[in-house]
């Protein structure tokens, strides 16, 4: 991914989302021919020169400071997530390739899979680009038709993008499709070299429009904590809490645990589906209905 193409396409997608009465500047009795803020105006509130600023909006970062970055990051009003990943972007603009050519660990250590198993709840161990890597039993039944889906190796973003019952599991199928566009979009600002990422936003443009359009939008996310809602083949619908834990031996690689509310319809599902996957004989959907 080219990252001077990919700072000019973020600032001025940022840019075209703040309206001068946003900034308290004020836009009558003038003709605009952009959406949202000029650049002179982003400059401005900045404190730095247009030529400076339109510069850097062009892609080149070279020498410019954090503390320009966050001059600009205050102009264009950005959450944490989009400053975090104007700062990758001109790191990686600034850094030889070589050196960020870093693969993420696509093996979890065994101790990190005997970890997993102790959890009580759906646990799992995912990394930038989405990919489930690892889980215990009850992730492994949580996240079944992931891990089954015929759409290739199990990865979030491919089974909702690609799978025909994505749109069924997922309850918040529309949101779910914008957050995996986001977290993608900000690991591809930490990692534009990665090529397995780039192989695999390769695949979602050529064969989902869903994709290319969200993709378009330049939206990040930083994927720390959420609510997950899905309607389960077995259990139903279910309600879940969700945080992520880094894992700092493994860079790349984050464990995701999931916890329902305590005497919760979906505590109950999920100890309905525990038993499902504990037995040698799975129940059937209709039975699971039955229990229920």
């Amino acid at each position: 991914m080219a990252t001077g193409n990919e700072i000019r396409e973020f600032l001025t997608s940022r840019r075209a989302k703040i309206t001068p009465d946003q900034v308290g500047l004020s836009a009558h009795g003038t003709r605009r021919r952009v959406p949202g803020l000029r650049r002179e105006e982003v400059a401005s509130l900045a404190g730095v020169s247009i030529e400076y600023y339109a510069q850097l909006e062009r892609g080149t970062a070279r020498g410019v400071s954090d503390e320009v970055l966050d001059a600009v990051a205050d102009a264009l009003r950005l959450d944490d997530a989009e400053r975090t990943h104007l700062f990758d972007l001109v790191r990686a603009a600034n850094t030889v390739r070589a050196a960020r050519r870093r693969r993420t660990p696509a093996v979890v250590r065994s101790s990190v899979q005997r970890a997993l198993d102790t959890i009580g709840a759906p646990a799992l161990v995912r990394n930038g680009r989405l990919d489930l890597l690892a889980a215990n039993q009850l992730g492994r039944a949580f996240y079944a038709p992931i891990f089954d889906s015929p759409a290739g190796p199990p990865n979030i973003a491919r089974f909702a993008f690609l799978d025909p019952g994505g749109a069924d599991f997922f309850t918040d199928w529309d949101d779910g499709l914008n957050d995996c566009v986001a977290v993608l979009r900000a690991e591809a600002g930490r990692n534009p070299y990665d090529r397995d990422l780039s192989d695999l936003i390769g695949e979602l443009s050529t064969r989902s429009d869903e994709f290319r359009v969200r993709w378009a939008s330049h939206n990040v996310k930083l994927h720390r904590r959420g609510v997950k809602r899905i309607r389960h083949p077995i259990v139903g619908d279910v309600t879940i809490d969700m945080e992520v834990f880094e894992l700092p031996a493994d860079p790349g690689q984050t464990l995701v645990i999931y916890a329902p509310e305590p005497d919760s319809p979906s505590e109950q599902a999920l100890a309905l589906l525990a038993s499902w996957a504990a037995t040698p004989h799975p129940v059937t959907p209709e039975d699971a209905d039955d229990r229920r």
